[in-house]
């Protein structure tokens, strides 16, 4: 596929934005909940398009992608991405999946093993308890410095605001977002063990998600690696620029093709 950039595809009832960057072994970017393709992959879609076709995609009712009255549920993310991939005749691809989107890239290694060559997976817990900045757990202190800010959450607002085709469905989203993720039962351990692809799991060293539970997944997951980023945040993870991309670029290899 040529590169460029701003389609949409009709994929299971959804009108589904997405953008082709580059040329190379496809890597599809998933972003954060309640985020868009900018406000998680920011410059990040051009570092990676120099060495691979960049697919980046609006995940249902966020950025470009207008909702409908579908559940939200990380399965139908899962086959929205795959359906899309298969449109495009893409049969395999590298992923790069961060929070929300890497829970949705668990979600396809498992269901979807052949589509899958390597993945990032950034910032996403495999099981919803243990979580540090939960306020029901920790001090105050300790969860300000987790969470993200004020400016953080109005950032939010205004990236969907500026490129939604219904702005005014933000806080719905959020709504629905939110109800998703806290009723996310879990990944059980072997179906973990089943991931076959090899994974680099990324998170900030004062990630939501506690560093004992990034070790769970290194264990679990037959070939999997952990990088952990010095003073960085869950917000902070991929805002990491070339710090960022210098540190998967390795683990991608050549997108060319060459592991």
């Amino acid at each position: 596929m040529s590169a460029n950039t701003g389609k949409y595809a009709s994929v299971n009832g959804l009108r589904v934005y997405y953008e082709v960057h580059g040329e190379g072994r496809p890597l599809v970017l998933l972003h954060g909940g309640v985020t868009t393709i900018e406000m998680t992959f920011g410059d990040l879609v051009a570092l990676f398009a120099k060495h691979h076709q960049v697919i980046a995609i609006d995940l249902q009712g966020h950025g470009r992608t207008a909702d409908t009255d579908r559940e939200m549920s990380l399965p139908a993310l899962a086959d929205d991405v795959v359906t899309l991939l298969a449109q495009l005749d893409i049969d395999q691809a590298d992923f790069f999946g961060f929070s929300l989107g890497a829970l949705v890239s668990f979600t396809i290694a498992m269901r979807y093993p052949n589509v899958v060559h390597k993945l990032v997976l950034a910032s996403a817990n495999y099981r919803p308890d243990g979580y540090d900045s939960d306020p029901r757990d920790t001090d105050p202190a300790e969860v300000e410095r987790r969470m993200p800010t004020a400016a953080d959450f109005q950032q939010m607002r205004d990236a969907y605001e500026a490129v939604a085709p219904h702005p005014e469905h933000f806080d719905v989203l959020a709504e629905k977002t939110s109800t998703m993720v806290h009723s996310f039962p879990g990944f059980e351990p072997d179906a973990l063990r089943t991931i076959t692809a090899p994974a680099l799991l990324v998170f900030g060293d004062t990630d939501f998600t506690p560093l004992r539970n990034a070790v769970e997944m290194l264990d679990l997951i037959p070939n999997a690696q952990l990088a952990v980023l010095p003073g960085t945040t869950h917000m902070g993870v991929t805002r990491s620029g070339e710090r960022l991309s210098g540190l998967i670029e390795p683990f991608l290899g050549d997108g060319d093709g060459r592991p």
